[in-house]
């Protein structure tokens, strides 16, 4: 047992002296002895979790060491506040783990990687499971190996309310989004007149606006699966890897896990939870709320563990989401994209789940039911060929039921978003519910620099948040429910200025084309809600009135590869800025023909724009929200929300 005592500050930064890399042996693990989860770890009160410890025993390269054989006798212990340190397994009453072994390799440089010649590194390690820290304090874990080499782990566990102030809490995800994006976004989709806007974005009127910061585990630049992994768990990953701390083993699903948002709020407060995305629904944003493992890519078997839960290692179940709706059918349709082959509509059938496949059967769902809709293969189509360029849907070949034709009759976040309201109110009954929403092609069209594609899906998301805040009041649980929206990273994305599309056009040189450019004073007005008399799509307010004005902005990111840009709405489909030449992308010779060439800066070997560094916007609203003002760590966002809802676990640790 370990003593109690009152509450601790949290701990100030202690990192670890190593210098910059960008190949390394493991993330996290700098000495040749590793405790996952790591130094500067934080835990909400009561939240399980595993420990991974590993000894490395390099065979090779600059670190090669102890012949190549790892100390397979080290000990771990734990202690609070400075204390007795515990033998960690007599301290939680567990058995000691079996002792695992295995090889793995890894590249020290480019050098070496160019030379195919890989570090070889032999492991031993054992993993404690299921495990829970339920008093506030700072805990040292130390790791003592190879004969007075010690690693060490300083932990802490927030002081944290167990008396909910929030009944739901709903978390608008724009993927990628950033506020140059907002700002952009805005310009598009309301009128100014004399530089002040008529209208404005209903994130505009949230009362509390606050910045969190992205950086993964061990780079400064993240991906979706750690990034959203932070905000829904509280700790820190590696790129590509969801509700773990990625150790080395071969198996991609053993990796130490820690309990998720949805998880804890279905165990400790029996409420339910809902999940609903523009992308597939086995894409990172989605499948993080209950995903673990290192390799986002595993998407059936992600599937399987959203309806059944982390079936190994006696893991907590969620008790599988009440709605899950998005795109991405071929991992529930049977065959090779499904976990083991089998038909994953049946699957969800058989625990109870409704089954919609189009917009139709979608608002017929029955509201007392848990409810599945996949509406399409792959990435739902986005918000401006829905809803403007509608001829570009009769050219995918995305049924959701497995044929070869089109998806057409397709919700969009709005209506999803509502209908999970719905059911979501209805089931949770006075438990309350979680629901998280995500815009996801605002990022998943800056990365192909389709930005007109990208800022229409963030106006459709602004727009979903304007209906469900009304939703709310309707149903009478506005007081009650915490709204925030915000983002799991950013891309390098602004506006500079307008680009004389005409003028463009009209130029052979590619200098003089440059000329269409206007900057300052010369960047004029937004004509996008202009109505000339022969442009018009009656999409709605706070949408553009004229996706095609002659001056439209002239904007571009920071990371991009080889491209052209005329600054015109790709009126035909979603944009291909390059094409492979050979292992190289160059500029697609069929993209923005009529435009600029843009050099890329980016590695030649990729045909996208990739993340960036970028604090992005958190939006609050509701109980609590006076908790999401200024800027703070990703992980923070965990903890805000878990605090709001009284998750956290108080009783003595064993």
């Amino acid at each position: 047992m370990i003593a109690k005592i009152g509450v601790a500050s949290l701990l100030a930064a202690s990192l670890s002296a190593v210098s910059a890399q960008t190949f390394q042996r493991l993330g996290t693990c700098p000495t040749l002895g590793c405790l996952l989860p790591p130094d500067q770890s934080d835990f909400l009160p009561g939240q399980l979790f595993d420990l991974r410890v590993e000894v490395h025993a390099p065979v090779n390269g600059s670190e090669a060491a102890h012949n190549g054989k790892p100390d397979e006798k080290f000990k771990v212990t734990i202690a609070k506040d400075g204390g007795r340190a515990k033998d960690f397994a007599d301290a939680f009453n567990l058995k000691e783990p079996a002792l695992e072994k295995w090889t793995f390799n890894w590249y020290e440089d480019l050098f070496a990687q160019d030379a195919k010649k890989p570090s070889v590194v032999n492991v031993a390690s054992k993993a404690y499971r299921k495990i829970a820290l339920y008093e506030p304090g700072t805990y040292t874990v130390t790791l003592n190996y190879y004969n007075g080499e010690k690693t060490t782990a300083k932990w802490v566990v927030r002081d944290l309310h167990t008396k909910k102030r929030a009944k739901n809490v709903i978390f608008f995800i724009g993927d990628g989004m950033t506020t140059n994006m907002i700002t952009a976004a805005r310009l598009l989709g309301h009128q100014s007149i004399n530089g002040k806007y008529q209208t404005r974005l209903q994130l505009d009127d949230f009362p509390v606006l606050g910045h969190q910061m992205t950086h993964s585990i061990d780079s400064y630049i993240t991906d979706s699966a750690n990034s959203a992994s932070a905000l829904y768990s509280g700790h820190k990953s590696t790129v590509n890897a969801m509700g773990v701390h990625a150790d080395s083993s071969p198996n991609a699903f053993d990796d130490p896990k820690v309990e998720t948002i949805v998880e804890i709020f279905r165990r400790v407060r029996k409420g339910v939870w809902g999940a609903v995305s523009t992308a597939f629904l086995a894409d990172a944003t989605p499948i993080a709320l209950s995903g673990h493992t290192r390799r986002r890519s595993e998407y059936g078997s992600l599937i399987d563990q959203a309806l059944h839960g982390v079936t190994n290692y006696s893991w907590t179940n969620h008790g599988g989401p009440d709605v899950f709706f998005g795109g991405g059918a071929e991992q529930f349709l049977p065959g090779t994209g499904s976990y083991q082959g089998k038909d994953y509509y049946a699957e969800f059938a058989k625990k109870g789940y409704s089954v919609s496949t189009d917009k139709k059967s979608l608002l017929a769902a029955d509201n007392n039911k848990k409810a599945l809709g996949v509406f399409c293969q792959g990435v739902m189509p986005v918000w401006l060929d829905r809803n403007v360029y509608t001829d570009n849907l009769k050219s995918f070949k995305n049924d959701p039921k497995g044929g070869k034709g089109p998806a057409l009759d397709l919700p969009g976040l709005k209506e999803m978003t509502l209908k999970a309201v719905d059911i979501l109110h209805k089931r949770g009954g006075k438990e309350g519910f979680f629901l998280m929403s995500e815009a996801a092609s605002i990022d998943k069209q800056m990365h192909v620099l389709d930005y007109d594609r990208a800022l229409g899906d963030l106006l459709e998301l602004d727009d979903t948040v304007r209906a469900t805040i009304d939703k709310l009041k309707k149903l009478g649980i506005y007081d009650e429910t915490l709204v925030i929206v915000s983002a799991d990273h950013g891309h390098g994305f602004d506006v500079f200025g307008s680009a004389d599309t005409e003028y463009l056009t009209a130029q052979k040189d590619e200098r003089a084309k440059r000329n269409a450019i206007g900057v300052y004073e010369k960047s004029g007005l937004s004509q996008y809600t202009k109505k000339d008399g022969k442009i018009s799509y009656g999409t709605g307010v706070n949408f553009p009135t004229n996706w095609e004005p002659r001056y439209a902005i002239a904007g571009g990111v920071g990371a991009a590869p080889d491209h052209r840009e005329n600054y015109k709405v790709h009126k035909n489909g979603p944009r291909l800025p390059a094409v492979a030449m050979g292992s190289e992308y160059y500029v697609n010779p069929e993209d923005g023909v009529d435009g600029i060439v843009i050099n890329g800066t980016i590695p030649t070997s990729e045909a996208q724009g990739v993340h960036s560094l970028t604090d992005v916007p958190v939006f609050a609203l509701g109980p609590c929200q006076e908790t999401f003002g200024g800027t703070y760590n990703n992980v923070d966002i965990f903890y805000k929300i878990a605090n709001c809802l009284g998750l956290a676990v108080g009783k003595k640790n064993c």
